[in-house]
């Protein structure tokens, strides 16, 4: 029987994080692509440290000719990402940093694993297993944890850029540990704030000051006691951050984008990948699938895996497991699954709308536990599902 009394933590880190700064800056150029053509093919890594971005990767669009000439503009993508983020210090600048771009056209041999041809459907971008995960720990069916360590980033970057807390700067880390009892979160027992500020003099009492009214505010009524510990800028200053204090990977923190550790993770990252490579798209289909699952009210928690090989369209299995929170039999559940859905890389693009340019939105505070937005951003998200879900049960 799982544990029902237990402390569990989880971090976020902000969008001027410099892994973030990549992944902000591989989503911007995915999107751009997609707006030219929505079925673009881009595999965008970016690489940021003290005034240089580095940029690799490959993409393709319709034709070579058209793709050399869209790459002149991929700069400006970067330029335009890191200015909306807020970097503007002496070492890392949106108008001085220097950006190489090294992306170049798709591989041929990828392409044609890909590709949909004579006798042959699209297939998976690549081989790989994904992981989607729901629980009724809050509204969102999201693990409590990694849910309001992102809130507290997003709310800081909100008054942050409103300018309402001028003094706060883009590089920011949040961890916070829930005390579980009864299986359900309860109370925090520790909030660990890391913020990048601009004044040398300001000492972490002083930015407590300022975050703290911001920290309770998106935390349940409750969640913070008397005996909760607070660690805000434990080490001290934080005025040198962003790429110019530490050099930022895209795809580095993919437990960050996806459950703090709640749940499994399959490897592949997100960020900078378009949807025909299945370490997205079917990550973003198997969270939609188990949320759907939770929702219908068949357990209260849903882990879901799927696994693809490259150039097959199928996946090669589907497994679910309910955590013995439901009645349902999970084979009945992985049976109806693949009578619901298409699961091909094509059949998840067209379900969820994925070939759009929607994805600069999703490269910091969670890929997942957002709510689903008119124009198809986050689109996972959705319960609509659901009755089919239950009646193939």
């Amino acid at each position: 029987m799982a544990r029902q009394d237990y402390i569990f933590t989880s971090e976020s880190v902000s969008e001027g994080h410099p892994d973030k700064v990549c992944d902000r800056i591989s989503d911007s150029i995915l999107d751009a692509f997609l707006t030219e053509e929505p079925e673009a093919r881009v595999a965008c890594e970016t690489f940021a440290t003290t005034n240089r971005v580095v940029i690799g990767g490959e993409v393709g669009l319709s034709t070579l000719d058209k793709t050399h000439a869209f790459l002149t503009g991929v700069p400006d993508i970067a330029r335009a990402a890191i200015r909306d983020i807020g970097y503007e210090q002496d070492k890392f600048h949106h108008a001085t940093c220097e950006i190489t771009n090294l992306l170049h056209e798709q591989s041929a041999h990828i392409k044609q694993g890909v590709d949909a041809g004579d006798n042959k459907p699209e297939g998976a971008g690549d081989q790989g297993i994904m992981f989607g995960f729901a629980t009724r720990e809050t509204p969102d069916l999201m693990p409590a944890p990694i849910q309001y360590a992102h809130a507290i980033l997003r709310r800081l970057a909100e008054v942050r850029k409103s300018g309402a807390e001028p003094t706060l700067r883009p590089d920011a880390k949040s961890q916070i540990s829930l005390r579980y009892a009864g299986g359900k979160p309860v109370e925090a027992t520790s909030i660990v704030l890391s913020t990048q500020h601009a004044d040398e003099t300001q000492s972490s009492a002083d930015i407590r000051a300022i975050v703290e009214p911001y920290i309770r505010e998106v935390l349940p009524d409750g969640f913070i006691t008397d005996a909760t510990e607070w660690w805000v800028n434990p080490t001290g200053t934080f005025v040198i951050g962003g790429p110019d204090g530490d050099a930022g990977l895209t795809g580095r923190k993919i437990i960050v984008d996806t459950y703090g550790g709640a749940a499994p993770h399959g490897g592949g990252a997100f960020s900078g990948k378009d949807p025909t490579k299945v370490d997205r798209s079917a990550a973003y289909v198997a969270r939609y699938l188990a949320k759907n699952v939770v929702a219908s009210g068949m357990a209260d928690k849903c882990t879901l895996q799927l696994s693809y090989a490259i150039g097959i369209a199928q996946p090669l299995s589907v497994y679910v497991d309910l955590h013995d929170t439901g009645d349902v039999d999970p084979a009945a559940v992985e049976k109806a699954i693949r009578q619901t859905i298409d699961l091909t890389p094509q059949g998840i693009r067209t379900h969820l709308g994925l070939n759009r340019p929607i994805y600069a939105r999703t490269a910091a505070y969670g890929h997942f536990g957002r709510a689903p937005e008119a124009d198809g951003g986050f689109s996972w998200e959705r319960t609509d599902l659901v009755d089919a879900l239950t009646r193939a049960v």
